[in-house]
């Protein structure tokens, strides 16, 4: 493996002055590559990566993009910090930057990392048991966990929200929540947080809590539906969540929360798994499993948050979602509207990452980790 990417990583930064990406399909497999031309333009520097790694193999992993030199690198977290033993652990589940610092949130080793956000360098680790996602206000990060250990029993213990000051990274507070909690969104000082139940099958949970961030406390539970899974909100103050279904005769589904009344007032009736909100536009796939028939579908669309209309059934218009075996990821950067999608192929072998341009058709592509999943862009302010 290539070591000397995080000396170089954004030093060269401004000297580049190269802007677009090659519009001819390349698949790179070493471990520092060249994918993209080089670009000077915009506030957003690159990416990281958080690879989710087969659970139990402890093969998570961090790999960066770097828009201003065009390159792919894989596993800094590693290479940065030498002395951690087992490296970044077991089970990606999340990655976020807020400020100057990178919450990696990994699941099966019961940890929070905190990274310096231009060295990947560790600052600290945050014992969570369970932890799933992050997300932020003001100067705390909330982290939701599932609380009791990995393991599908109907009597799974209630989860949990951790609030962690973003200056001492000391855990302050937490709230109980339904069960197993995923993915969370703020909006007016509320925190709204996904529950799936899912350790419970098939009695899977069917809220999404509401934390009054001031006291934190719960203050409601949303009736929404089953087995609630990814959360994005609008610029109106709507919240789209989606729903994996019980994967027999319950399909996966995305629903809109009100957050005037806190009640849902729409179901979408479109499976969605991931999801990423740009502008007004809601960019979502689903692979939704089926116990009936024993196979995936694979969909994807584009929705239209003003009109509640669907305005797209693909993002890929080039006839490469053919090639893409598990969808697993999903962005879309907010500058240039590329749009980013990871496969995670049948979930052992190493995956891939695609970059479509914002119709859809095929910049580069090259090889990821092991899972690759959760996309954090860095911007330099």
């Amino acid at each position: 493996m290539k070591r000397n990417f995080i000396k170089i990583l954004f030093s060269l930064f401004i000297l580049i002055s190269l802007i677009s990406c090659r519009e001819d399909e390349t698949v790179f497999l070493s471990s520092d590559v060249s994918v993209a031309a080089p670009r000077s333009d915009g506030n957003i520097e690159g990416f990281y990566l958080l690879n989710e790694g087969n659970m139990g193999m402890n093969r998570a992993s961090i790999d960066v993009f770097n828009y201003r030199t065009g390159n792919y690198t894989t596993d800094v977290y590693s290479e940065r910090n030498p002395s951690v033993v087992k490296e970044l652990g077991d089970v990606g589940n999340d990655i976020q930057i807020y400020g100057n610092k990178v919450y990696a949130v990994i699941n099966v080793s019961n940890k929070v990392e905190v990274l310096e956000k231009w060295t990947a360098k560790r600052i600290k680790k945050i014992d969570i048991p369970n932890c799933r996602y992050v997300t932020f206000y003001k100067d705390k990060a909330y982290v939701s966990s599932y609380s009791g250990p990995v393991a599908i029993n109907p009597n799974a213990e209630i989860g949990f929200v951790a609030e962690i000051d973003t200056t001492s990274l000391d855990i302050k507070r937490k709230v109980n929540v339904g069960y197993q909690p995923e993915q969370m969104v703020v909006h007016n000082g509320k925190l709204y947080v996904a529950n799936s139940g899912g350790y419970r099958v098939p009695n899977y949970d069917r809220t999404v809590s509401v934390i009054d961030l001031e006291t934190f406390t719960e203050i409601k539970k949303i009736d929404v539906g089953i087995n609630l899974y990814s959360m994005e909100i609008d610029s109106r103050g709507d919240i789209y969540v989606s729903s994996r279904g019980d994967y027999y005769n319950t399909p996966s589904n995305l629903f809109v929360i009100d957050t005037k009344t806190d009640e849902k007032k729409m179901q979408l009736d479109i499976p969605a798994l991931g999801m990423c909100l740009v502008d007004d536009l809601l960019y979502y796939y689903s692979v939704s499993w089926s116990y009936l028939t024993n196979s995936n579908k694979i969909t994807y669309g584009i929705f239209d948050t003003k009109t509640k209309k669907i305005i797209s059934d693909k993002i890929i218009t080039d006839g490469t979602d053919k090639k893409i075996m598990i969808p697993y990821g999903l962005q879309v950067n907010p500058e240039t509207k590329e749009i980013y999608i990871t496969d995670a192929q049948n979930y052992v072998v190493t995956g891939y990452i695609y970059c479509f341009t914002p119709d859809g058709k095929l910049k580069w592509k090259t090889t990821a980790g092991n899972i690759p999943a959760h996309i954090a862009f860095i911007t330099k302010k």
